[in-house]
This record gives C-alpha cells, structure tokens and sequence, in this order.
C-alpha cells in the first residue's frame, strides 16, 4: 500500500503582488515538495468571491500523483509553502499571495481541526471547478457522487471566471508586434 499512486488535486490562487509570478513558485514549490504534478490548468482570472475590497485573483489547479504520504503531511507540505510564499496569515478575508487548497485526495473523505476532505465549499466555486474541470473533467466527488464537469454545469455561483491573457490590454506601436501577439491569442 506505501506504493499505492494517489492522484490529488489543489487549487492555487494568487491576488497579491506578482500574481502570476507567485503561481509559478507556487508550481515550484509544489515540485520541490516531493510531489509529481502530472497536469496544470490555464491560468484564468477571477472576481473575488465571499469578500469585499479585494483585487482579481488568478487561479489554476494542479493535477498532483503522489505516494506514501497522507492527506495530512500533504496538507502540511502546502502550507509550508504558502509560508515560504510570504502567507503568514490563513484568515479567509485576507488578499494573499498565494493559497494552496487541497480539494481532492483520491476518494479521500476526512474532516478535523486541520483538513477536510474533500474541500468543503468546491462544489459552490466556479473559480475552482472551472480550471478543475480543464484537468480532470471526470474527476469523481467523494460526496456528491458527481464528476466536476456535472458541478460545474449545476452551479450556482455566477462570478467571473475568465481565462487570463498576460497580453490583454497592451498596446504596441509596432504593427509588427500586434500581429505577432495577436497570434498568440
């Protein structure tokens, strides 16, 4: 069983400083944790959702095949990393530079002080089932018995999730460079 491959997923979030930039480290750091990130979604850009004075989010999640940890050591191993990101403070309402969810750890159903699972409010965010359902469509709740492409088509939550384009908004002087970037897009 310690060689058992378990495929969990984590949804990653930046809306502080270098948003981009932190998701990069965050990937980085995912890496450098040992862990063997087997997909990643786009980056898609994100209203905040549930507060208020808050700037766009970028979003993603991370397809993620481990073995011979536990849902908990994970779990410590994302915080580590947000800590080495510069997130000192877990408070929900706060911006932050980076956050690492996990959202699903194979069939995993657990609930404690440190970690439940699966991640309790997935199911109600369009910022984490539409680059979730990029990635693992077929992805299975635990819960709710429905795959994510099924959530994502059943929810409730209206808010802006758009894919990100580094490149929106620039203006060139060369026409050159227009055309390139524009096929880029």
């Amino acid at each position: 069983m310690e060689n058992e491959i378990t495929t969990a997923y984590v949804g990653l979030g930046s809306n502080l400083g270098d948003r981009a930039g932190n998701l990069l480290l965050a990937v980085r750091g995912l890496l450098e944790a040992s862990f063997v990130v087997h997909k990643i979604s786009a980056v898609y850009e994100t209203e905040p959702v549930g507060v208020e004075n808050h700037g766009a989010f970028l979003n993603m999640a991370a397809e993620i095949r481990i073995s011979g940890i536990t849902p908990t050591q994970m779990m410590a191993r994302l915080l580590r990393i947000e800590y080495l990101l510069g997130r000192r403070d877990k408070n929900l309402h706060k911006p932050r530079t980076v956050d690492l969810d996990l959202l699903l750890f194979g069939a995993a159903r657990m609930e404690s002080e440190f970690l439940n699972l699966p991640h309790p409010r997935m199911h109600e965010r369009r910022f984490v089932l539409t680059p979730l359902a990029e990635i693992a469509p077929h992805a299975v709740h635990p819960v709710f018995g429905k795959n994510i492409a099924q959530l994502l088509a059943e929810i409730y939550d209206f808010s802006s999730v758009k894919r990100w384009n580094p490149n929106a908004g620039q203006t060139f002087e060369n026409d050159e460079m227009k055309i390139y970037f524009k096929s880029l897009t």
